[in-house]
């Protein structure tokens, strides 16, 4: 039985927006023509340059709205948009719950100045912990005035999980690759052919580990094991059923932001042809999919009223993304895996990356993208992935205030040159060096840095002895403390006298939550130094075990504990906020989406964590020392 897909797949999704732009992406499931967007009952009949269409699959086509001209959009009002066709009317009109009670259409606001902001990372769709863009979206929905909102959503990374996917999540992309009509690809060097030969069958599910991911051809060289040949490449605990083309990275996408899929099939509870242990993880998978699913319309709705900015982290893409320079030999060295890895950068370029700053991609990335795309070969394929790979403006700011940069810490990486096995450096001396000049002349500013700059210094000592006897990739070893390049560098630029006078720094990735007031120690005139970090928007840390490490953390490493003048950031005073005043404790182990209020001098004036059932967790400043 034929099945009739709705004209918009997935979207829209607000994306980089200020008083001169707007863009906007959707999916649709046939070619448009004559586009026009209708901004505050403006219309605006789009030019071929302001419309960008890629044609995903037979029945997908993603269209990237930028619409670039002077004083486009008023400040601190709400702005009604809308994209209409000759033939089709308004696109967005029968999406069901697309735009808050009392309106007629989806609305934004654009906030020169970031009085408040939400950011997250880590949204893992089968992980057992709510979905917290869905208490976002609830939030905006109690009061959605210009005056109250957000002035965007930062998402820094895991907004997809590429290397980790459920079963049932995976038999639901085999679909979406039917309904869709989404391409085949070949492969080199793999014991598949090509993706057709993928099987979506249940039996076939947590086996790619074994059956698909490519091996490499030489000896392990750690510590503990130089005798291991064909050790896996991808290095992920949890890679059972780790994509692979460029169909399902696109799939993943359209299921993880949009509910319109996910109604068009009928997911089995109960499969056969699985082990006792996997039919029993299938069906813890299937029921933490039910709710994810079921909050996709919220998640929309809050995508389609609030600017959204993103940026990569590892499970973008793979688990250990470009963490040692041995990772890199091998994972780029064999055909199959630097295609997995590429067609996970397509996917971000896609559905992330160009959304954050248009300009920078409409140059080389988008004709290049757009041509592979429309008529696909191997050669345009594998051109492409080198395109991406060698593509060093990820990063990016916005004219705010203050002033937003975002850091790309995955393909600027500083190798260590002592030994191929340590990881490297999150940023290299050139991307540093680059930072430091955005740096001059702010006096107040926002970073946004995947992973934490100042760690829990008692895991970042965990991870220091795992790389001491070579198992660096086991324990996730990647900090900035890590490379002592990239450790010194980044310090003296915290301790440069022309540091903005108050520097937040956003961050995730550890799936925990905290917050550190941070000052330099013997200046009377320092900075004011605040990082935030907020883990994962659906993801947690071992229950038991992050308990542990706080305490410890505290007796080792507090504020006082002269072991601090044995790290490298020993001339910082790191001093933890407590989680709604809670003297004992500085770590929070609940899934969360950060919620900041800014003062008018760029300080942090409330710094608080959202969670999915709609508690709040506020961090609480330290208490004064005399």
């Amino acid at each position: 039985m034929a099945v009739t897909l709705p004209l918009l797949l997935a979207g829209p999704m607000l994306r980089h927006c200020d008083s001169d732009n707007i863009c906007l992406l959707f999916v649709a499931s046939k070619p448009l023509s004559a586009l026009t967007l209708t901004l505050a009952e403006v219309e605006y009949p789009l030019a071929t340059d302001e419309v960008t269409q890629f044609k995903l699959g037979e029945h997908a086509y993603q269209y990237i709205i930028h619409l670039c001209k002077p004083e486009l959009n008023p400040s601190e009002q709400l702005i009604e948009y809308g994209v209409s066709t000759p033939t089709d009317g308004d696109l967005f009109s029968g999406v069901k719950q697309l735009h808050y009670p009392q309106q007629q259409a989806p609305q934004f606001v654009v906030k020169p100045v970031i009085d408040k902001l939400l950011h997250g990372s880590c949204r893992n769709p089968h992980h057992y912990s709510g979905d917290s863009l869905v208490a976002a979206d609830t939030l905006m929905a109690t009061d959605n005035s210009a005056t109250s909102r957000p002035a965007l959503l930062m998402l820094s990374g895991d907004q997809v999980y590429l290397d980790d996917v459920a079963g049932p999540m995976l038999y639901a992309i085999g679909k979406t690759i039917e309904l869709l009509g989404l391409r085949d690809e070949q492969f080199q060097q793999a014991l598949l052919t090509d993706s057709k030969h993928i099987s979506y069958q249940p039996a076939s599910m947590y086996q790619r580990h074994k059956n698909i991911l490519p091996r490499t051809e030489y000896p392990a060289a750690t510590a503990i094991s130089r005798w291991y040949i064909n050790h896996p490449i991808f290095t992920s605990s949890i890679a059972e059923n780790h994509l692979t083309s460029l169909a399902e990275v696109i799939a993943i996408y359209l299921l993880s932001w949009s509910p319109e899929l996910w109604a068009l099939m009928d997911i089995p509870k109960q499969v056969n042809g699985l082990s006792p242990a996997n039919s029993a993880r299938w069906q813890r998978e299937w029921l933490h999919l039910l709710e994810f699913k079921a909050g996709l319309t919220q998640v929309r709705r809050l995508l389609a009223h609030l600017p959204t900015y993103m940026i990569f982290d590892d499970h973008d893409i793979t688990d250990d993304w470009n963490l040692t320079a041995k990772w890199e030999q091998a994972a780029y060295g064999h055909p199959f895996s630097k295609r997995i890895i590429g067609n996970g950068l397509i996917g971000y370029t896609l559905f992330q990356g160009i959304g954050n700053q248009p300009d920078k991609f409409k140059a080389d990335i988008v004709p290049q993208l757009s041509a592979f795309l429309a008529s696909p070969t191997e050669s345009q394929h594998d051109e492409l992935i080198d395109t991406l790979l060698h593509f060093d403006q990820w990063h990016y700011h916005l004219n705010t205030s203050p002033k937003l940069m975002v850091l790309d810490t995955r393909t600027q990486r500083w190798r260590s040159e002592s030994n191929l096995a340590k990881p490297s450096g999150l940023m290299d001396w050139e991307a540093l060096m680059e930072m430091q000049q955005q740096l001059v002349g702010q006096d107040k500013v926002i970073i946004v840095s995947a992973a934490p700059i100042f760690g829990v210094k008692l895991i970042e000592a965990v991870q220091r002895t795992a790389t001491w006897i070579g198992a660096s990739l086991l324990v996730d070893a990647e900090n900035w403390m890590a490379h002592p390049g990239t450790a010194n560098t980044l310090l003296s630029i915290f301790l440069h006298r022309k540091t903005p006078e108050q520097f937040v720094i956003l961050s995730g990735d550890v799936h925990y939550s905290f917050a550190y007031d941070i000052g330099i120690r013997f200046r009377s005139m320092s900075p004011n130094i605040y990082q935030i970090t907020c883990s994962g928007i659906k993801n947690q840390f071992p229950e038991k075990l992050l308990p542990l490490f706080d305490k410890f953390n505290g007796w080792l490493y507090g504020h006082f504990s002269p072991l601090n003048w044995l790290t490298k950031r020993k001339r910082m005073s790191i001093r933890g906020r407590r989680p709604n005043g809670v003297n004992s404790q500085r770590l929070v182990n609940k899934s969360g989406i950060g919620l900041v209020t800014f003062a008018d001098n760029g300080a942090p004036e409330r710094i608080s964590v959202l969670h999915a059932d709609m508690s709040e967790t506020e961090f609480k400043p330290p208490r004064q020392t005399r």
